[in-house]
C-alpha cells in the first residue's frame, strides 16, 4: 500500500506548516523539508539524527536562530540535540558563512540557456502548453483548469515516452536546477527573457508530478520491521559546547555554471568519495545505495571500528601486518554483527558475498589507517 504525507497526517501537505502553528502539534518530523524559507518563531528545539554538512547544515540548524519577544523566546533558549554530527564538522560547515563572505566569480547566466535547451529537446512539453498554462495561471484560473495542462506533460514524463529511470532522474535534476538558478537570478537582476519566466512557472508545478523510481524503495519495509528503539544506545558526547567560528573573510563558489544531471560531468572529489567509487567500480557493482548513503555508512562503521576496545592495542599499535589484519578482521566482524539490524542490505552482502566481503574489509582497513578521512 502506498502512503503519502497527506494520508498519514490527515490533511493536505500544503497545510502542514499551518497545522504545526497550532497548539495541537508540538513536534515536526522531517527528512529534507523546510530547510529554507520556513519561518516558525515557536521553534526552539531540534533533534538531529542524520549527517549534516556544508550549506545543508547551515540551512537546517538556522531554522531555530531567531528570537520571538511576543512569545517570550530568547536566542539563549534554543537547544540542539545531535545524535550524529561532530562539533568540528558543524564548525567547518558554518565557517564559510561567518563574517564577510564573497563569491570567487560571478554566476554565468548562460547556464540557463543550456538548461532550457536540454529541457526543451526532451519532448516532455510543448511551448503552446507552457503559454496556455502561464496565461491561465496569471489570469487567476483555478486548479481544475491548470492541472490538466500539467498532467499532460507529467504523463509523457512518467509513462508515454518510456524513459529509463536514469534519464528521468537526469531530467528532473536539470528541471530543479533551472528553477533554482532562475529563482535566484530573477530576484537580483531585471531579466527580460519571457521564455525563462514562463518555463520557471511551468516547471514549478510540473516537478512535483514527475515520478522518479527510488532504487532503495523495496528495502524500506524490511528496514522498518527491523527497527528496535529499545536498542537505540545514547551517549552524551558534548553538552553546551561553544563552537568558535573563524572570523576571517571567506570565498564561496557561484552557482555551478555547467548544466548537470544524473549523468553529471567530472568534478573534484574528496579522498573518501574516491575510495567509495574505487570500491564500487573495482570490486562490486550491485550495492544499491546512493553515494551519500555509502559515505555515511563508511564513516559510521569505520568510527565504530576505531572505537572498539581492542583497536588501539591489537591494531593501531600492532607492528605485525598479518596479526594486525587478523585482529582488524575480528573487530570488523563484531561491528557488522552489532549493526546488522540498522544495515540489513549491507550486512547481507557482507555475510554472503565473498568478493564484497574482501573488498569491504580492504576499504575499511584503508579508512581506519587514514583517520583524516573521517
Amino acid at each position: 500500500m502506498d502512503y503519502t504525507e497527506g494520508d498519514l497526517n490527515g490533511f493536505a501537505e500544503s497545510k502542514t506548516r499551518d497545522h504545526f502553528d497550532g497548539d495541537e502539534y508540538r513536534l515536526l518530523v522531517v527528512a529534507n523539508k523546510y530547510l529554507t524559507g520556513f519561518d516558525q518563531p515557536k521553534l526552539c528545539t531540534m533533534y538531529v539524527d542524520k549527517k549534516l554538512q556544508g550549506v545543508l547544515a547551515v540551512q537546517a540548524l538556522s531554522r531555530l536562530n531567531r528570537s520571538a519577544s511576543a512569545l517570550g523566546k530568547k536566542t539563549e533558549d534554543l537547544f540542539v540535540l545531535d545524535f550524529f554530527n561532530q562539533v568540528d564538522d558543524i564548525k567547518k560547515s558554518f565557517d564559510p558563512f561567518y563574517t564577510a563572505t564573497k563569491l570567487s566569480e560571478a554566476t554565468d547566466v548562460n547556464v540557463l540557456h543550456h538548461l532550457k535547451a536540454s529541457l526543451d529537446d526532451s519532448g516532455i512539453y510543448d511551448q503552446p502548453e507552457i503559454d496556455d498554462f502561464v496565461g491561465k495561471y496569471f489570469a487567476g484560473a483555478d486548479a481544475q483548469e491548470l492541472s490538466p495542462i500539467i498532467d499532460i506533460a507529467a504523463e509523457r514524463f512518467n509513462n508515454s515516452l518510456d524513459l529509463e529511470d536514469d534519464d528521468k532522474a537526469d531530467y528532473k535534476i536539470k528541471a530543479k536546477q533551472f528553477v533554482k538558478i532562475y529563482g535566484q537570478m530573477s530576484a537580483l537582476l531585471p531579466f527580460e527573457v519571457v521564455a525563462w519566466e514562463k518555463l520557471f512557472w511551468f516547471l514549478k508545478f510540473l516537478i512535483p508530478k514527475m515520478v522518479v523510481r527510488d532504487p532503495d524503495a523495496d528495502a524500506i519495509d524490511a528496514i522498518l520491521d527491523s527497527v528496535d528503539l529499545s536498542t537505540y544506545g545514547l551517549q552524551r558526547t558534548k553538552l553546551n559546547e561553544s563552537i568558535e567560528l573563524d572570523d576571517s573573510e571567506s570565498t564561496l563558489e557561484p552557482a555551478n555554471n555547467n548544466p548537470r544531471g544524473a549523468h553529471g560531468g567530472e568534478e573534484d572529489k574528496d579522498p573518501l568519495t574516491a575510495i567509495i567509487e574505487e570500491f564500487n567500480q573495482r570490486y562490486f557493482q550491485g550495492w544499491e545505495a546512493t553515494p551519500e548513503d555509502q559515505r555515511i555508512k563508511f564513516i559510521n562503521l569505520s568510527r565504530k571500528v576505531r572505537e572498539h576496545r581492542d583497536f588501539a592495542k591489537k591494531v593501531a599499535a600492532n607492528k605485525d601486518p598479518q596479526n594486525r589484519d587478523i585482529a582488524l578482521r575480528s573487530i570488523l566482524d563484531e561491528v557488522m554483527q552489532q549493526q546488522r539490524r540498522q544495515e540489513i542490505e549491507l550486512y547481507k552482502l557482507f555475510a554472503k558475498d565473498d568478493s564484497f566481503n574482501r573488498a569491504f574489509f580492504d576499504t575499511m582497513k584503508r579508512m581506519v589507517e587514514e583517520p583524516e578521512l573521517l
